[in-house]
């Protein structure tokens, strides 16, 4: 018996050296024959000028880029190696878009900014004790992503196949939650919150989340084309694939948990129409941009940010984004009256686009 129990370790062991050894082995191809990335093809769709200008401060490498200069009277757009109706992962500017569908609801009276996580959705112990409000402001205390080594697992195995480490439902994520500590410093930017604060307002509602958020968000604010998939079965032709920052083909990023979080879809023109009644004060629960707490040295509403321009000093409210192969930002200049969009189809540091963005507020002359 002592002998039949110990035997299964040496399967074990070499299962586990196997599974190690395919790692290496992966990543060391990868190294090895990392191809390089795509350059931007020279024509532009829509405003050579301003495309001109993304070029400039976003540079060439990269397989499509668009950009948008938008004022409360007119928009211009240019893209670049795409067409003007395909879609960009926006990544965390969905944040953006949960935080506005969260100032909505509490317009209606469907919730209040100290309601409770508790009450909306089956947690327990302090996290049940979270107001939605310290969700959408980044103040919960919870991490950047569900803790645990299935976690750290499916980032590390998307780093080497640039897959998708935020896959599953919004109930196998509740089921992955335990007690989660929350011991985070104040302003940890948490994906995992957004999760939990999409799925909140989704359970207040009674309804998607995906749904409500087109009904209360998207449509009214002119991204009628724009998408929130959960399988690749729902991408369509129209679905840019981006890549990494080594040239690589990306997984989209999918699944219901994240969607909140950074799982819409949009083209350029959606993203225009948007910011042109964010800029207007037109757009629903527009009050998120206004700032609620202030997070270390930075003013956040729900989501949205707001700081001066490290060219000028003039405040920007602005959300950015970053997937695994996609780039994003959306910003607006109230001072000047002036707003624009990056969506680029390119893994890189989102703060290399936030800064590309800020560049671009301060270069621009003229929107109309």
């Amino acid at each position: 018996m002592v002998a039949a129990a110990h035997r299964p370790r040496a399967p074990r062991r070499r299962a586990v050296l196997t599974v190690v050894g395919c790692a290496v082995l992966a990543l060391v191809v990868g190294v090895a024959f990392r191809p390089a990335p795509t350059p931007l093809p020279t024509a532009t769709t829509g405003d050579v000028a301003l495309g001109r200008l993304g070029r400039e401060v976003l540079g060439d490498d990269r397989p499509a880029l668009a950009v948008a200069c938008v004022t409360p009277t007119g928009i211009r757009t240019a893209v670049m190696g795409a067409e003007a109706t395909d879609r960009f992962e926006i990544g965390s500017i969905s944040k953006g878009l949960t935080g506005l569908l969260f100032a909505e609801m509490i317009e209606r009276g469907e919730v209040q900014a100290d309601t409770r996580l508790g009450t909306s959705l089956p947690v327990t112990g302090a996290l049940a004790e979270v107001t939605l409000s310290q969700l959408a402001t980044h103040t919960s205390g919870l991490p950047t992503q569900l803790p645990g080594l299935r976690q750290a697992g499916r980032n590390y195995w998307a780093s080497l196949t640039a897959g998708n480490p935020y896959g599953g439902s919004v109930q196998r994520r509740l089921g992955a939650l335990g007690e989660v500590d929350l011991d985070a410093p104040r302003g940890t930017y948490s994906n995992l919150g957004y999760e939990l604060l999409g799925a909140a307002l989704a359970a207040e509602a009674d309804r998607p989340y995906r749904d409500l958020l087109r009904e209360r968000v998207l449509t009214p604010g002119g991204l009628v084309g724009a998408t929130i998939p959960y399988a690749d079965a729902e991408l369509t032709d129209a679905d840019l694939l981006g890549q990494t920052a080594g040239g690589r083909t990306a997984d989209a990023w999918l699944g219901e948990a994240l969607a909140p979080a950074g799982g819409v879809r949009a083209d350029i023109g959606e993203m225009s129409s948007l910011t042109q009644l964010l800029l207007t004060g037109r757009a629903a629960g527009v009050d998120a941009l206004k700032p609620k707490v202030t997070a270390g040295d930075t003013p956040t509403g729900w989501a949205w940010i707001t700081q001066p321009s490290p060219f000028d000093e003039r405040p920007v409210t602005w959300h950015n984004g970053g997937t695994g192969g996609f780039t994003s930002f959306l910003g607006i200049d109230h001072e000047r009256q002036t707003g624009v969009v990056i969506l680029s189809a390119r893994q890189e540091p989102p703060n290399t686009t936030t800064r590309a963005g800020f560049e671009l507020l301060d270069r621009i002359e003229d929107c109309t």
